[in-house]
C-alpha cells in the first residue's frame, strides 16, 4: 500500500481558476483533502454545507475516500435554476 496518494483540490470562480496539488496519507476523505489544502483559507466564500463536492464531475459525499490521481472538485452554487434559463432563451425572439 502507498504511504500517500497525490491529489488535486480545484475550486474556480468566473475569472480565476485555484489547483492545489498535495499528497495525502491514504483513507483520507474528500473533506479532508479539502481541509488539507488549506484552500478554504484562501477562499473563504467556499461553505462546504453549501458548496458541492465531486471527483472529475461526478457530485460524491465529503466522507467518501480518495484514490490515488484523483481531482476533488468543490462546485459553486447555481445563480439561475436550469429550468428558468431554458425558459428565458426559448422566450428570446430568434
Amino acid at each position: 500500500m502507498a504511504d500517500s496518494l497525490a491529489v488535486e483540490v480545484v475550486y474556480a470562480l468566473p475569472d480565476q481558476q485555484y489547483v492545489v496539488a498535495l499528497d495525502v496519507p491514504p483513507g483520507t476523505t474528500l473533506r479532508g483533502a479539502i481541509e488539507r489544502s488549506r484552500i478554504l483559507e484562501t477562499c473563504p466564500e467556499i461553505d462546504l454545507a453549501v458548496n458541492g463536492i465531486g471527483v472529475f464531475g461526478r457530485r460524491r459525499a465529503p466522507e467518501d475516500l480518495v484514490a490515488e490521481g484523483e481531482r476533488v472538485e468543490i462546485y459553486r452554487p447555481l445563480l439561475v435554476d436550469p429550468k428558468e434559463a431554458r425558459r428565458r432563451r426559448g422566450r428570446r425572439p430568434q
